[in-house]
């Protein structure tokens, strides 16, 4: 599966996608990640991506024209556009669909995805109108930019993704979401603690048990 990120900062992304199970999945070519500038689509001689506001206003509005020829681009990179789960473009907004794991598996039936990040006061909303499929929010919360969206989506998109993770029971909705534990059984943070126990079920053997335990706490 390929993800490719329009940014305004690429380089606030760090290494994030270079590390753990993402990192992983990207060596073995499992996913591709690209990041671009929307910079490198402008026709502003100044490089300039973002104009003042119709109708006036605070802050800056990107403009339309660097998103269009950048998304035009990538789908022109893309083989077998008639496939109906080819390509989905999707535009970070604080008034798109919530994002949540439901959404994150519908995602993964995608060969490609086309994420736009956001930034300043806006962006221009013919984007949404005539370029995005689909808008999408994280939380009800607003985000200086797209960014950390993008990250959040492509985290958990990719998970569902076969071979990404080291087994699929991993998945929170398959394995449930339960206390975990690990040595020591007793931790104590200091000499005069009486020690932060496991729970004694835990250490007992007792699969069949175990297992309830995990669903009454899950």
């Amino acid at each position: 599966m390929k993800f490719d990120i329009l940014s305004s900062i690429p380089k606030g992304f760090g290494e994030y996608f270079n590390q753990s199970i993402i990192g992983r999945a990207q060596k073995q070519g499992i996913i591709d990640i690209r990041i671009h500038d929307i910079r490198d689509w402008t026709s502003d001689k100044h490089f300039k991506i973002d104009d003042s506001p119709f109708g006036g206003g605070p802050g800056m509005v990107m403009k339309i024209q660097p998103i269009y020829d950048a998304v035009e681009f990538l789908k022109s990179k893309i083989k077998n556009k008639k496939s109906k789960f080819n390509a989905r473009v999707v535009l970070f907004s604080t008034r798109g669909k919530k994002f949540t794991q439901k959404e994150a598996k519908r995602l993964s039936k995608y060969k490609n995805l086309i994420l736009i990040c956001g930034r300043y006061e806006g962006v221009d909303e013919r984007v949404a109108e005539y370029i995005a499929d689909e808008e999408i929010s994280v939380g009800d919360f607003v985000l200086s930019g797209g960014e950390i969206p993008a990250m959040i989506v492509v985290d958990a998109v990719s998970r569902f993704i076969p071979g990404v993770l080291g087994k699929q029971e991993s998945l929170e909705e398959i394995k449930g979401s339960y206390p975990t534990y690990t040595r020591p059984e007793v931790f104590y943070p200091n000499k005069k603690s009486k020690g932060w126990k496991t729970p004694k079920i835990l250490m007992s053997g007792n699969h069949k048990e175990i297992e309830k335990w995990r669903i009454k706490n899950s």
